[in-house]
């Protein structure tokens, strides 16, 4: 839970900007991870995760990182752990997803996610849900049971992605660590093992990198700086407008990923599938509008003050 001031003027049509390039990147992300085949997906998230950690350090090299996260406590340094595993475990999920044909699937599970993320404020902190919270829960998980009756199977893809981001939310929240600085410690704890990884496939002669062409590495290479710049934008978006503007944005990444799974890759589309999906719209509709009027109240309440938790 976080207060941010009304942001005025240049500052918060910045901040909108900073905002819609933030979620229009990792939107389009669908169309990136493809273009590494034929690296599989574990080869691509060891790329990703030593690529970033690379490019994390020159950032704070530059910012003064490096002292803020010295000055980390111990709760902090094991709370990063566990956010260490669970992005990874995120990272791996979607981009087995968006590689093998998922797409629709991983939209689904950010669909998904801020709904997962009010289950988890019930489960763990011990909130309590609005009727409208309540009502788009509801429509959630009918529609869960809807695309599993549908597929013959639980969407598992969409769930973990979901749980996973959630999880990895409320854990960072703990934490309460800037997000580069956040970001970095997780990725050096991953470090060693990606890098390992990576060692053991170009000695067994089955990695990609510097063995299939130029265009391949640099597009691995390049993972760090993907990884990094949407989250650049997303923190200098949330310096600049308010929580309640950034819960709305970040449905344009779902949107797109959807888009792209249906219009780009024309993944199939069934009925039933569609039916799934509108009840989950439905009920991010009713999740959002119950946002944005407990978030009126509340601002009205403190003398128009922009609060929103998330």
């Amino acid at each position: 839970m976080g207060r941010v001031p009304p942001a005025a003027g240049g500052q918060g049509t910045r901040g909108v900007l900073y905002g819609l390039a933030a979620y229009l990147m990792w939107g389009l992300f669908p169309l990136y991870w493809p273009l590494l085949a034929p690296a599989p997906a574990t080869e691509i998230l060891a790329h990703r995760i030593v690529w970033s950690l690379a490019f994390l350090l020159i950032l704070l090299a530059t910012r003064g990182g490096f002292r803020r996260v010295a000055a980390l406590e111990a709760r902090q340094r094991r709370l990063l752990g566990a956010a260490s595993a669970l992005i990874g475990f995120n990272w791996y999920c979607y981009i087995w997803g968006v590689t093998t044909g998922h797409v629709v699937e991983t939209a689904l599970g950010y669909f998904i996610n801020p709904l997962v993320s009010v289950a988890l404020g019930v489960v763990v902190l011990g909130e309590r849900l609005s009727r409208g919270q309540k009502g788009a829960l509801a429509l959630a998980s009918v529609a869960v049971v809807v695309l599993t009756l549908a597929h013959g199977r639980v969407p598992w893809l969409s769930l973990a992605l979901a749980v996973s981001f959630a999880l990895y939310a409320l854990v960072k929240k703990r934490a309460g660590v800037g997000a580069i600085e956040a970001l970095a410690v997780e990725t050096s704890l991953l470090f060693f093992p990606a890098l390992a990884y990576l060692a053991w496939r170009g000695h067994a002669g089955i990695g990609t990198f510097l063995h299939v062409s130029t265009r391949e590495d640099l597009l691995l290479a390049t993972c760090g700086v993907i990884t990094a710049l949407p989250l650049l934008c997303f923190g200098a978006a949330a310096n600049r407008v308010t929580l309640s503007t950034l819960g709305l944005l970040q449905y344009l990444s779902p949107i797109l990923q959807f888009a792209c799974g249906v219009l780009v890759f024309h993944e199939p589309m069934a009925p039933a599938r569609w039916a799934g999906f509108a009840l989950v719209w439905a009920g991010l509709a009713v999740f959002t509008g119950d946002a944005l009027g407990r978030a009126r109240a509340l601002g009205s309440k403190r003398g128009g003050a922009a609060f929103d938790s998330r």
